[in-house]
């Protein structure tokens, strides 16, 4: 602002807006914690279809309840959830859970537990650039090196270049691969043993070839550009026990041009070895590519076997004829000396390779039990991991009764022990500190009315407005068991209907009546009569029913604390998770409040963008009420704050709405009118 005015006239000022619009946030992202077949363990993965749950967790397993519930969250509205793979149980404390591979002082681990890992994921190194020769000294970096990293399971593949040794480095190994953003979703590396300065560089996988030129190949070969007698071969050599005597590779027919780039050579070579492996060893493949090598350009091949992923694979030339792996420098002495073909699997060992050890994982001996869910706060693990989530909305753990939940503690059928009733504490606080709603699954074992009355009234251990609580389970098709009908947690399909009611109605909607079907459905392991649902509706218990036309349906939105003997303000679900929806939105939209003076200047400010936020939704029918007066109000004034308050640092606002409450009883009254006779 000018403050000084030096000529008659007039002075444009751009004065801030005291409007900070407030934005609503998410109404249905939801979490899921349990066992999957695969993934990183205690750390949540957002998703946000089916297919994104697939390339992280492994897809669909029989074992893994929570597989299916996302698969039938996103079939049924959902779109966006966050994912904590929580590792099964082992009953040794000393017990492998994952599987590593050491070699050149570092050392890999799998970020997933269980035995899938060994031998699926491979480690290699590239060292394209250095020059491996004994009397020159590398150019750049003597310690950088390429790193690949595969999973043999789906073929994914990550690619970190221009890593290094050196941890004074910007690319130091350690902290690309291990970096939460950015870094590997499949291992971690610990570099600790590495010296420094490190004293050698890593051996490279594969056969680095000594520097070739074409016009040594020409000669080497027999002729200039051409074959000029006799075809060219190599022998390949490859285990034992995948093929007894060494495979003849035709590498080049006579009187065929010889290609003349070092590129060309290694395509060549490429297709000729995997031509011979196709014919004799089935499942085996090898890739040939043209690597810097000091001065020159050498071939680096790797030779991928089935089940033997860290296997020996040797070169030699052929017992007669024209030597074709000395022309294309296979055979090499120079250091580190490397004269086979063997990647570094984690989880196997292979003596003949440069690993120093390798351990495989073993499987645990049962699934996620009380413990594993639960988790630690201080390494933010099962549950706990949810912490480091910024929003979720809605909770689902299936593993929590995967067997009866009759008694406090109980055991799967791999021996496992389950306590619900103290997995649902922990989950309900973690709720209620994220503003959240936990979805509550009912045993397996409740399959009478009278069973579920007193599972909803003495078993589920928590009474809380940010749960709710369903019944009967459900029966969808198994895709992994030709289409037979299996029986199913609910709570995953239970969200996804939420979420698509969010997404259509709004999250003051009851996401329940005859709009919230239950896409693949096919059945119910109870099929509830009027009477019976009028037993458990009242408790606060969220039925499943099926009706002639509509199918089946979610016929319930009353929370925990829903039951009519509570007599609860939270009673119902679109209530809770609206003024759940409004809470978290002020939060996040009136953080521009904090160090402001506060005076009326401020209250003024915060009542327009509380109201103008409030009067949006009041448009959209989120409130009773006719109008706005009668729908909500805002009251930070000198009466909500206090000087006492203002002293201490403290404003308060005061917000009021009018909910919309769910019409579960519709009375229709019929009067009949008696003829009148004629005058």
């Amino acid at each position: 602002m000018s403050s000084v005015y030096s000529y008659p006239g007039v002075y444009i000022q751009e004065l801030p807006s005291p409007v900070h619009s407030i934005t609503g946030v998410a109404t249905s992202i939801t979490a899921f914690v349990g066992y999957t077949a695969r993934g990183i363990d205690n750390r949540p993965q957002a998703i946000y279809s089916f297919a994104d749950y697939q390339r992280l967790y492994g897809g669909l397993a029989s074992n893994s309840e929570l597989s299916y519930s996302v698969q039938q969250f996103f079939q049924n509205g959902g779109s966006q959830a966050y994912v904590v793979r929580t590792p099964g149980h082992y009953n040794s404390a000393t017990a492998v859970k994952y599987a590593t591979v050491s070699f050149g002082g570092l050392v890999f681990s799998a970020l997933s537990s269980g035995a899938w890992a060994n031998g699926k994921l491979l480690i290699d190194v590239d060292v394209q650039g250095l020059n491996l020769s004994a009397s020159t000294v590398p150019p750049g970096d003597p310690d950088a090196f390429n790193l690949t990293i595969t999973n043999l399971v789906d073929g994914t593949k990550e690619y970190f270049p221009g890593l290094t040794l050196n941890a004074n480095g910007q690319n130091f190994v350690s902290n690309v691969v291990n970096d939460l953003d950015n870094g590997s979703q499949l291992v971690s590396v610990n570099a600790t043993a590495v010296p420094q300065p490190p004293t050698t560089a890593l051996v490279p996988t594969g056969v680095l070839g000594t520097a070739l030129t074409i016009a040594t190949v020409n000669t080497d070969l027999g002729a200039s550009k051409t074959i000029a007698s006799g075809d060219c071969y190599l022998n390949l050599t490859l285990p034992s026990s995948i093929l007894a005597s060494a495979l003849s590779v035709k590498v080049l027919a006579q009187n065929s041009p010889i290609p003349q780039t070092v590129t060309g050579l290694a395509s060549q070579l490429q297709q000729a070895i995997n031509n011979a492996l196709a014919v004799s060893v089935s499942g085996a493949s090898a890739a040939c590519s043209a690597a810097p090598n000091g001065t020159g350009t050498g071939i680096c091949v790797n030779v991928l076997l089935p089940n033997q992923p860290d296997a020996v694979v040797s070169f030699e030339d052929p017992a007669s004829g024209l030597k074709t792996a000395t022309a294309l420098g296979l055979l090499s002495t120079i250091p580190p000396t490397v004269v086979n073909v063997a990647h570094y699997a984690l989880g196997t060992s292979n003596a003949s390779h440069s690993e120093t050890a390798s351990t495989p994982a073993v499987q645990p001996s049962g699934l996620p039990g009380t413990t594993e869910l639960i988790g630690d706060p201080l390494s933010n693990s099962g549950l706990y991991a949810l912490t480091q989530v910024p929003i979720f909305n809605m909770l689902c753990i299936p593993d929590a009764v995967r067997a009866s939940a009759g008694n406090s503690t109980v055991l799967d059928s791999n021996n496992t022990s389950l306590d619900p009733a103290t997995i649902y504490a922990t989950a309900i606080s973690l709720c209620d500190s994220a503003r959240a709603i936990l979805l509550i699954d009912p045993p397996p074992t409740i399959t009478s009315v009278s069973a579920a009355v007193d599972w909803k009234s003495n078993t589920i251990g928590v009474v809380d407005p940010n749960g709710a609580a369903f019944w009967p389970r459900l029966r969808l098709a198994d895709l992994l068991n030709n289409g037979q009908l299996r029986t199913f947690a609910p709570s995953g399909l239970v969200a996804g209907v939420y979420a698509s009611t969010d997404s259509s109605r709004g999250v003051w909607k009851a996401p329940a009546g005859i709009g919230a079907t239950l896409n693949g459905v096919q059945n119910m392991t109870y099929q509830l009569t009027d009477t019976e649902n009028g037993v458990l509706n009242p408790l606060g218990l969220n039925c499943f029913r099926t009706f002639p036309i509509y199918g089946p349906v979610l016929w319930g939105a009353r929370t925990l604390v829903g039951a009519d003997a509570l007599a609860n303000q939270w009673k119902y679900v679109p209530v809770r998770r609206t003024a759940l929806f409004l809470e978290s939105s002020l939060y996040q939209g009136t953080q521009w409040v904090v160090f402001e003076p506060n005076d009326e200047p401020l209250w003024a400010a915060i009542r327009l963008n509380v109201s103008s936020f409030l009067q949006t939704y009041f448009l959209k029918g989120a409130f009773a009420g006719t109008t706005p007066d009668e729908a909500y109000f805002v009251k930070c004034d000198s009466e909500t704050t206090t000087q006492t308050d203002i002293d201490n640092g403290v404003v308060n606002i005061l917000v009021g709405f009018a909910p919309l409450e769910p019409a579960e009883f519709v009375v229709i009254q019929i009067e009949q009118l008696t003829g009148q006779a004629g005058s």
